[in-house]
């Protein structure tokens, strides 16, 4: 039902709640966009909702702007439409109020949720439209199926018409026609599309256009058509993406550049009208072209993370700025090197705060690059996540998901980045046998998901996990000494525990601070306090303090790790050698204090 003006305050505070959802905040344009309508109308002043003034007070188009000959404000209207749908059926699927944009204009729509019927009502729908909801239901199914098939199988074909020099300078053909060739290029460099050459492109070149007889002529279901114009040092760039059928506009965009390294600016404004096409299309991953030199670096930095744990991860920065030194445009190369500065931000080894700056950099880089890269996504997740905004981290990790199944590290930086510092274990334990099923040979994801076992109490399977481990991997046998512990064998643990330490270990091994838990666990007390004095780092010391049964000392210990952030601090806190300061008052403000739920 419409919203009533006593309800102007409820309309407001929603609009606040939909524009601080993840699809609005990380999307400024489109925020500004229904922030810009929505007040003017809750204000009464409909009469400056219109085309005209969205274009000049929104989009930064002069007064002078033309509707017909720039359709932005239509598109983005028809993208605010299904951004307002997909946030009504997830994250606002429970608000009261619902805000729409109705076809054929730009004055939103303020309405109250109608509430479900009652009971017996409802039983008398249900009754009435079972039968056809079944059959619906069927026939829906089938046509998507075949959808989903014909869209897997056919790929959609798109031409790129040769963009048009506003100059009329010939001087600057050769930019319109290179950054022409570009495009189609990265566009043939997409999985599900299928550009139209070069030769049948330029054939039209300074031709009359119609868009449908384009259609018909090059047999293409969508045309990239848009113009050049080069004023002195700068550069303006117009592109819309064109649906042959009805001639309507799918996407258009704006690129203003100075011409200061003008291939440089080429590639960067072709790479932005692409990722924008695949975004609007829908359509594929990109097949990466990159150099072997590159490539190798960023195998080699990979292999490290996956062969060697925490410390591979640590050293694989170097290699992935190889890779990135070699290709500037490589995206993988980013979000690795993203996912390698997250591993170092959980250490004390390096400066935290320089560790997130650089994580955001690549990260950020990665989803400019690519925006369809899932690893991409799953950096940002992990970003998120070191800066406690928990519901934006696993959007991206579950956008990262989406995009790529399959891919076994997104879902490990999941669990260690987000199930378990927010205590949720148990959906720590499935997704990580889902990833060990989708890559069974990958020994990280076998240690990990040993972690999760001996963090929700399943010590037996966590020792067997850690036995199909190589004797050599890091870690192995101090968590199959916590895991023997855990199985009341402590003995066998503080035997395999002193055996790891008379190897030698770095100053920031957590091996002494297990080793004087189980000590101290055994009832052999004074070794554990000869174990404490010596430790410096504040993880061994709560670990040996825990073992003790000394809450106050493990409480103060764990405090001095706050500076490693919520998701190292949330991780260690999750395992059962903490279970004894668990509902400790003091560790409740420590979690709240650095983002973590009470």
């Amino acid at each position: 039902m419409p919203i009533a003006s006593a309800d102007l305050d409820a309309a407001r505070r929603e609009l606040e709640r939909v524009l601080a959802s993840a699809g609005f905040s990380r999307n400024q344009r489109m925020g500004r966009f229904l922030k810009f309508i929505a007040e003017r109308h809750l204000e009464g002043n409909d009469s400056q909702v219109k085309e005209s003034v969205i274009a000049v007070e929104v989009f930064g188009r002069k007064p002078d702007h033309d509707p017909s000959h720039d359709s932005i404000v239509r598109t983005e209207a028809s993208r605010l439409r299904a951004r307002l749908a997909e946030y009504y059926l997830g994250e606002g699927k429970n608000d009261s109020v619902i805000i729409e944009l109705p076809k054929g204009g730009y004055t939103p729509a303020f309405r109250l949720r109608e509430t479900a019927p009652s009971t017996g009502t409802a039983n008398k729908l249900n009754r009435r439209m079972w039968l056809i909801g079944v059959g619906s239901l069927a026939v829906a199914l089938a046509v998507l199926a075949w959808w989903q098939t014909r869209r897997a199988s056919v790929p959609i074909a798109i031409a790129v018409l040769p963009l048009e020099n506003l100059s009329h300078d010939s001087a600057s053909d050769y930019f319109a026609d290179g950054l022409t060739d570009e495009l189609i290029r990265n566009l043939s460099l997409i999985d599900g599309l299928a550009p139209r050459s070069r030769t049948s492109s330029f054939a039209l070149k300074g031709k009359p256009r119609n868009i449908r007889e384009v259609g018909k002529q090059l047999a293409v279901d969508y045309v990239v058509e848009g113009s050049v114009l080069r004023i002195g040092q700068r550069l303006r760039i117009d592109a819309q993406l064109v649906r042959v059928r009805d001639d309507f506009p799918l996407w258009s965009g704006r690129y203003d550049r100075t011409l200061t390294d003008v291939f440089t600016i080429q590639d960067e404004i072709s790479r932005g009208i692409v990722n924008s096409l695949r975004l609007k299309l829908g359509r594929g991953r990109r097949r990466y072209e990159t150099s072997t030199k590159a490539y190798d670096r960023y195998l080699q930095a990979r292999a490290l993370g996956i062969q060697q744990g925490l410390e591979g991860e640590l050293q694989s920065v170097v290699l992935f700025e190889e890779a990135i030194a070699v290709d500037p445009a490589f995206a993988p190369a980013y979000a690795g090197l993203a996912a390698a500065h997250a591993a170092r931000s959980g250490t004390d080894e390096f400066p935290v705060a320089d560790e997130l700056a650089n994580m955001q950099i690549a990260a950020e880089k990665a989803i400019e690059l690519d925006p369809l890269l899932g690893e991409a996504h799953g950096a940002m997740g992990m970003l998120y996540a070191r800066e406690a905004q928990w519901a934006k981290s696993e959007q991206s990790f579950r956008r990262a998901l989406k995009l790529d199944p399959s891919n076994s590290v997104t879902a490990a930086n999941f669990a260690l980045s987000l199930l378990f510092p927010m205590d949720r274990i148990q959906e720590a334990v499935q997704e990580l046998r889902i990833a060990v099923r989708n890559d069974p040979f990958a020994p990280r994801l076998r240690y990990i998901l040993a972690n999760a076992l001996i963090a929700s109490h399943r010590f037996d399977q966590a020792a067997e996990y850690c036995l199909t481990l190589p004797a050599d991997f890091p870690g192995r046998g101090e968590w199959l000494a916590r895991a023997r512990a855990g199985q009341g064998r402590t003995d066998e643990a503080i035997e395999i525990l002193r055996n790891i330490a008379n190897q030698g270990v770095d100053q920031t091994s957590s091996v002494p601070g297990f080793l004087g838990y189980v000590y101290a666990r055994a009832g052999r007390r004074s070794e554990a306090e000869k174990l404490s004095a010596s430790q410096t780092e504040p993880y061994n010391q709560a670990l040996i303090f825990a073992g003790l049964g000394d809450k106050d000392h493990t409480i103060q210990a764990l405090q001095r790790m706050a500076a490693l952030g919520p998701v190292r601090l949330g991780r260690d806190l999750s395992y059962p050698e903490f279970d004894s300061v668990r509902d400790d008052p003091r560790l409740k403000t420590l979690r709240q204090a650095v983002g973590l739920p009470r």
